[in-house]
């Protein structure tokens, strides 16, 4: 019986990819100083995006960044939203064996469709969940209308009415 096994040589490669990265990012860009040593310069939190009739709603992950650090803007039909997570100062740099969060600032830009009301624009930030709901114009939202079914009446057939 012969038995068949899958092997991927290419196991562990991403791990060593990222240690080649990292040996060149610090021998040709120095750290400034102390703190810089242990931030990186920028990040993208993830973000889902969906949308119904009435609201386009951007959910955006930033654990760990203060409320206060995030600044939601829309500009010429560009939504904006830009952070900054900060190196804690409860431990001392020099205590740290592995630092894997990110830190720093980031900036996320969406161009907002003609649909949305930019007038109608909500935030609000919870358990490092950002959730930005973009409501859309009146026109823009899908109309219902009804379909009779049976022969069309038209105000010629139909019986008058007695006014008492």
């Amino acid at each position: 019986m012969t038995v068949l096994t899958r092997s991927d040589s290419f196991r562990g490669s991403s791990t060593l990819q990222d240690q080649v990265n990292r040996l060149f990012r610090e021998l040709y860009s120095p750290p400034a100083g102390p703190e810089e040593a242990l931030t990186t310069t920028g990040f993208a939190p993830p973000v889902d995006i969906y949308e119904d009739e009435h609201n386009i709603t951007l959910k955006i992950e930033v654990p760990g960044i203060d409320e206060r650090n995030v600044d939601v803007r829309i500009e010429n039909n560009t939504l904006t939203v830009h952070g900054e997570r900060k190196l804690e100062k409860e431990e001392k740099e020099e205590n740290y064996c592995r630092v894997e969060r990110q830190y720093g600032s980031f900036t996320r830009s969406f161009t907002l469709p003609s649909s949305v009301d930019p007038e109608q624009v909500s935030a609000h930030y919870d358990k490092g969940m950002l959730k930005i709901n973009l409501a859309k114009k009146a026109e823009a939202k899908p109309k219902l209308i009804k379909v009779n079914v049976g022969s069309e009446k038209t105000p010629e057939t139909l019986a008058p009415v007695k006014v008492a």
